[in-house]
């Protein structure tokens, strides 16, 4: 199966069962490897291109439709969109990108559907650019141009500001660098870079994160020296700052509430002895095998629990939480470019009411004097600043405490953490580091 026909199968599996685009990828990839390794690269540019432009794509393929692109077969849709990212976005000749998109139509069975197909891509490839609407309506424009809905576009605008937004919007639609923390639980981050750039890998240090390291263009992260022997871990810079900011004592005992994927809960492992907790146990299964990986499995014990509940006194007595909470995910959209498309509105205050009371069960434990580190993988006001100053207008006993840290250029907004996608290069986050007085 060439390229341009795997990247429709990964596509069309996506729309049809709602998985995460980087898990059918895997799959996909794995059940279907390329003849050449070069074109696993093309698969994954068409999918994640194909998708991070999807409102555009569609915008453009429905000026030549005769039918409602809802109606169309996935595959079909899919290849629309794969030959339209082709032709707008890329090197690729028109006339190539729409000769190769029908013939793999024509591979996986479709050929039916090829005239269709042939028709609106040709058509595309005549337009000097990709269609847009008129920018009179602010809100629209951008919702198509850089493919946001449009309610997020409106928030994102009223929160942040045109230029902002805009930045934010524009970012979302670059792929992201591969970061990596290393683990000093084996190895300083000095010493990592210095033995990957010995071995030939052009990596340079982290501009914030004192423990990271950017990677080039690498494949497989698995084949990457260092990852066998367990001297770092894949983190974005972002979430590797919660770790750093949150600023736990060595000999403190930690509970990670809400572990799954387990980066955080693995960061403090190495350095502190960790209960990484998950409400679904396959996840955690995950969680220990990196552990194992990283040599860690001694330090990091994982048990299956609904945070939101109160935790077994079995598990004894802990001097700092991570509450790492359920959030809508709005600031790893570069990461995770479907998940644009089915977050609604509504699902922030639904989720700002379960971080709510998992907060409240997790500051119930926590032991006077106590640390805890409240963490969300977004921007928005509601799950990240309203929801920790709503807390601690309701708990005296708690205050914010930001950590004293020499020499490093934290991106705080008064007590708090928060990174913006943008230029800066970084994920979306908001962190707070709470103390309980008594």
């Amino acid at each position: 199966m060439n390229a341009r026909a795997l990247a429709i199968q990964v596509l069309a599996r996506v729309r049809a069962t709602d998985a995460y685009l980087n898990v059918v990828l895997d799959t996909q990839l794995s059940e279907s490897p390329p003849k050449d390794p070069r074109d696993a690269g093309l698969v994954t540019e068409l999918t994640y291109g194909a998708t991070r432009r999807q409102l555009a794509l569609d915008y453009a393929i429905a000026r030549f439709a005769d039918r409602k692109l809802d109606a169309l077969e996935d595959k079909v849709l899919a290849a629309l969109r794969i030959g339209a990212y082709q032709i707008f976005h890329t090197r690729v000749p028109a006339r190539a990108a729409v000769a190769e998109t029908v013939q793999a139509l024509k591979e996986l069975g479709l050929a039916r559907a090829s005239g269709f197909a042939n028709a609106i891509l040709r058509k595309l490839a005549e337009l000097p650019g990709p269609p847009l609407p008129p920018v009179s309506n602010l809100a629209h424009h951008l919702s198509v141009r850089e493919s946001h809905p449009q309610w997020l576009v409106e928030r994102w605008l009223r929160q942040f500001g045109r230029e902002r937004a805009e930045a934010m919007l524009v970012a979302d639609n670059q792929s992201p660098a591969v970061v990596v923390r290393a683990n000093t639980a084996k190895v300083t981050r000095d010493a990592l870079l210095a033995q990957l750039q010995e071995v030939g890998v052009e990596a340079t240090a982290t501009t914030v994160s004192p423990v990271g390291i950017t990677l080039p263009s690498v494949g497989r992260v698995e084949d990457v020296y260092g990852y066998a022997e367990g001297l770092w871990q894949v983190q974005d810079e972002a979430a590797q700052l919660v770790g750093v900011y949150g600023a736990i004592p060595a000999s403190a005992r930690v509970l990670d509430a809400c572990a799954a994927p387990g980066g955080k809960a693995c960061h403090q492992a190495q350095e502190h002895e960790v209960v990484a907790v998950d409400l679904h146990a396959h996840k955690l299964r995950k969680i220990e095998a990196e552990a194992r990986r990283l040599g860690l499995e001694s330090r990091l014990k994982a048990f299956a629990h609904d945070a939101a509940e109160p935790f077994p006194e079995a598990w004894g007595e802990f001097h700092a939480f991570v509450v790492d909470a359920p959030c809508s995910g709005l600031g790893t959209l570069r990461r995770h470019p479907e998940l644009r498309y089915r977050r609604k509105e509504e699902d922030i205050a639904r989720l700002a009411t379960l971080q709510r009371r998992i907060l409240e069960n997790c500051q119930e434990a926590v032991p006077a004097g106590g640390l805890l580190v409240y963490a969300v993988c977004t921007m928005d006001p509601l799950e990240g600043q309203d929801q920790v100053e709503m807390f601690l207008r309701s708990h005296p006993e708690w205050t914010a405490e930001p950590p004293v840290l020499p020499g490093l250029k934290l991106p705080l907004t008064q007590a708090y953490l928060r990174t913006l996608p943008g230029p800066e290069g970084f994920d979306g986050f908001f962190a707070a580091r709470l103390r309980k007085l008594y």
